[in-house]
């Protein structure tokens, strides 16, 4: 199959509409180019479903390659309508030109995270995690999906919400989230060994505030963890302000009650 253009408009940007085109900027007397040329081409014929692979040769089309500002090449750039949305320039790696696809090509699946994420907001876990049961079907390995599940199921079905990110490290681009579901399991695994808190006072409190974000009552167990901050902030291993923070991730900044224990929380910090 030849990814050689002859009429970039048809070829790059009207196709592009439908779906992403990665070009490839290069010339015959350029080595570097000579060795990306069949790496792009293996990842093409990989990913066929996913984008297609188009090979402009800037000495043929020097206003093409004048027109995207080509001043070195290889030049790689991702068309997405119409427009380039990412690029690189330099013969990468295999593997790190798959890291860069990952995060430069747009999800298909967009819509269906944005309004997963947003039902999980609003504690709407069953229909979120209808959707994103649907998405992992089609793609089993979807990160985004996976740690959205995650989230969803955490107060339902918590051995599993923990399996679906087990595999994710700091490199992932869903870390935080990843680490939100982690830290949120740890703290409601204490309500399974007897007795726990029963150690001093502020443990019984510490067990409540856990309850309170168990029942996923998020005002009260923040209420509760501030509380507990500004009596004793090295309770377990300064476990209140690691759940003041985990509970901020998992609602996001701009929710309600975020916004409504932001302050009394920045303040127990310090008093």
């Amino acid at each position: 199959m030849s990814h050689n253009v002859k009429d970039f408009s048809k070829e790059v940007i009207q196709l592009s509409k439908s779906v992403p085109v990665l070009v490839d900027f290069w010339a015959a007397w350029c080595g570097p180019c000579k060795i990306l040329g069949p790496v792009l081409e293996r990842l093409a014929d990989k990913h066929k479903e996913s984008w297609v692979l188009k090979k402009v040769d800037t000495e043929a089309m020097p206003d093409i390659a004048a027109q995207y500002g080509i001043q070195s090449i290889p030049n790689v750039k991702l068309f997405v309508n119409g427009t380039v949305i990412n690029e690189f320039v330099g013969a990468l790696p295999e593997a790190a030109i798959e890291q860069w696809l990952q995060k430069a090509l747009p999800d298909k699946y967009h819509d269906q995270l944005d309004k997963a994420q947003q039902l999980i907001v609003r504690q709407n876990f069953a229909d979120a995690a209808t959707i994103l049961e649907s998405v992992l079907a089609s793609v089993p390995n979807h990160e985004h999906a996976r740690s959205l599940l995650a989230l969803s199921l955490l107060f339902t079905d918590r051995k599993r919400a923990v399996g679906l990110v087990a595999d994710l490290d700091q490199g992932s681009q869903y870390w935080e989230r990843v680490d939100t579901v982690r830290t949120l399991n740890e703290l409601m695994a204490k309500l399974d060994v007897p007795n726990q808190g029963a150690d001093k006072p502020i443990g019984a409190k510490y067990i409540s505030a856990i309850k309170s974000l168990a029942n996923v009552d998020f005002d009260e167990a923040l209420r509760q963890f501030i509380e507990i901050i500004r009596e004793d902030r090295k309770y377990d291993d300064d476990g209140a302000r690691k759940a003041c923070i985990a509970i901020f991730k998992y609602l996001g900044e701009e929710h309600d009650i975020t916004l409504k224990h932001r302050r009394d929380f920045g303040s127990a910090l310090y008093v």
